[in-house]
């Protein structure tokens, strides 16, 4: 095969959850600009068909979707909507994300119940109805949304959010284990673990902290749209057809520190 078939996604279809801004944003466009036809969804749909009309541009057809992962019947109809337009689900990307800033002591419950509803059982809800599709197929790519911050222990001073950083752990092994589980259908479950990128949700800890971020970060930047663009297509293309059940971590080597 050759190298541009290897990441070539024509004829393909991809889902991504919180794909109206952000890293689910870009990844959407690098999918597009492979040849993709793309569904974005979000629970803010106009931010998604904004990011729907950009793709389109592309030369690709897209969807832009209202959905909740957390509530089942949104993801049911993001599905059903997905199969009606495009006939099959190959690529599902696990990005819709939330946290919650706060000492361990004073955190709510309820906080920390929304980001793991959000973060951990949104992934699971949007994996399983998503995997009954590609079980059918016998084929499919999912990749998930983790964090660096998933890998290890963060210091209060800059990222005081416990329930994000266990929320974006049980993603990891949540990605080995469905890897596990799902190889035998030719499903490739991986993740990606991000460290800093300009985001949205990462913009006030970015102001507050960012000297002291990039002091830990050997490559001293932050992440751009290239750096997660590429590591996405690579996973969702034939490129990484022998690979399953792995976390790339994105970080500018943050970890090694």
């Amino acid at each position: 095969m050759h190298v541009t078939e290897l990441f070539s996604l024509k004829g393909k279809t991809a889902i991504v959850t919180g794909g109206g801004r952000g890293l689910g944003e870009q990844m959407a466009i690098a999918f597009a600009e492979a040849g993709a036809n793309v569904v974005v969804c979000s629970r803010k749909v106009e931010n998604c068909v904004e990011v729907s009309e950009k793709l389109k541009q592309l030369g690709v057809e897209s969807l832009a979707l209202k959905c909740d992962v957390t509530n089942p019947d949104d993801v049911k109809q993001v599905v059903e909507a997905t199969l009606e337009k495009f006939g099959s689900i190959d690529i599902l990307v696990n990005n819709s994300g939330a946290t919650w800033g706060s000492p361990v002591e004073e955190m709510p419950l309820e906080a920390f119940q929304k980001v793991i509803n959000v973060n951990l059982v949104g992934t699971f809800l949007m994996s399983q109805t998503v995997g009954k599709i590609m079980i059918e197929q016998k084929a499919g790519k999912i990749i998930n949304i983790a964090s660096a911050a998933g890998l290890r222990g963060s210091n209060p001073e800059v990222m005081n959010t416990i329930g994000y950083n266990t929320s974006k752990a049980g993603v990891i092994n949540f990605t080995r284990d469905l890897a596990a589980k799902w190889g035998k259908h030719n499903i490739h479950v991986n993740a990606i673990a991000p460290g800093f990128f300009p985001t949205k949700m990462s913009k006030v800890l970015l102001e507050k902290y960012g000297d002291k971020i990039l002091d830990g970060t050997p490559l001293g930047r932050y992440g751009t749209d290239k750096d997660i663009k590429g590591v996405a297509l690579f996973l969702a293309a034939p490129a990484s057809d022998f690979v399953t059940g792995e976390v790339i971590v994105v970080d500018g080597g943050a970890l090694t520190y």
